[in-house]
């Protein structure tokens, strides 16, 4: 408490105060006077709702009044919450191009877009993905142990934030097209990009959690879906099937494979559980630069251009959805859903090809390499 001089502000109390709430003074509340410790602690109830609404914050289970888009219909359940603020990063900390362009313009990759051709890396650049992608898969780990019942996706951004200014790292959504955060999390109907918020993980549901890592000048790029409490048998089997996805995808990556020939194997599977493959979004090369050629859609009888060589660098990152493969865009200009309200899973990992096949550069080192919500079937 700090030293002033008002008028008690507990109800009926109307002696002289020299005592403040710390909370108000720190936040930039004028005045909240009490004359005594006792005074303070019993107006407590009342007095905190005005920390409450000087944060714009609301202890109830849903967003209450908090509706940033009011003429917009929601495909599904889940609404938007407060945000944090954006997380700093010490200058000591290597970053890309993009990290300090005022509108998170990519240069380095808009250099290249109109280019169909595929780096092959040399030793020291497989080198240095294979350094960034191990990186990647430490931090998901760390948000992979807090991911739970009650736990806000503002808290598991902070720990990938806190894990990746640990390990020498530069998030690398932040500011990535102006991009908000230093990871994406997509509950439930989010099929991706989905801004972690103040929301409270809720009993069954999923998250996604999308964590790519810029070190030493080389990205790192991955993502699962976790399972949160008691989950519905058939959500489980959403997320098992979008996971059999990417490992069956995974399984016919090797050197003279057309990039094409992924979405076959992907959307046959999918298919045969009744389950559809979102197109808006692909898979990418990646290595310096976040997202580069090849595009690696997941979708039959698609275009992509390319044979695999040894060399290439490139993520594959399944999207599956219940009923619709159809997509849309809240008007935060990120988060993307189910255009039905029926949820979507999602797992990607980071591919290098060699000579015999391939290695799965942000494979999980423990459990024989299962991802995490296989833990908890």
């Amino acid at each position: 408490m700090a030293l002033a001089l008002g008028m008690c502000e507990t109800p009926g109390c109307k002696a002289v105060a020299s005592l403040q709430c710390p909370t108000c003074l720190k936040i930039g509340i004028q005045g909240s006077y009490f004359c005594s410790q006792d005074c303070f602690k019993g107006s407590w109830k009342t007095h905190k709702v005005i920390h409450q609404l000087a944060k714009g914050e609301n202890d109830s289970k849903s967003s209450g009044e908090y509706n940033p888009w009011p003429s917009y219909h929601f495909t599904g359940k889940l609404r938007p919450y407060r945000r944090e603020s954006r997380r700093e990063v010490p200058e000591r900390i290597g970053r890309p191009d993009y990290a300090t362009h005022p509108t998170g313009v990519p240069l380095s990759e808009q250099a290249v877009r109109s280019s169909a051709q595929i780096k092959v890396l040399d030793d020291e650049e497989i080198e240095g993905m294979r350094v960034a992608c191990k990186l990647g898969r430490e931090v998901l780990d760390e948000a992979a142990r807090v991911c739970d019942v009650g736990v806000t996706t503002a808290e598991i951004d902070r720990i990938v934030h806190e894990a990746c200014i640990e390990r020498d790292c530069y998030p690398s959504p932040m500011n990535y097209y102006e991009f908000p955060a230093s990871c994406c999390t997509s509950v439930n109907e989010v099929i991706c990009h989905g801004i972690p918020d103040k929301r409270p993980l809720e009993d069954g549901d999923i998250c996604n959690v999308d964590v790519t890592v810029y070190h030493n000048g080389f990205h790192g790029d991955l993502n699962e879906t976790f399972l949160v409490g008691n989950v519905k048998p058939e959500i489980k089997k959403l997320v098992e099937v979008t996971y059999e996805c990417l490992s069956k995808a995974i399984d016919i990556v090797k050197p003279g494979e057309k990039y094409r020939e992924i979405g076959n194997v992907i959307q046959k599977h999918a298919q045969s559980h009744g389950l559809s493959v979102v197109r808006s979004y692909c898979g990418h090369g990646i290595h310096r630069l976040f997202h580069t050629a090849p595009n690696v859609p997941h979708y039959a009888k698609n275009k992509a251009v390319g044979v695999m060589k040894a060399g290439h660098c490139f993520t594959i990152e399944p999207m599956i959805s219940q009923g619709s493969w159809r997509d849309e865009m809240w008007p935060d200009n990120w988060t993307v859903v189910t255009t039905n309200g029926l949820w979507s899973a999602q797992f990607e990992q980071t591919l290098l090809v060699t000579d015999t096949g391939c290695d799965i550069l942000t494979k999980r080192l423990e459990k024989n390499g299962q991802p995490h919500f296989m833990d908890h079937i």
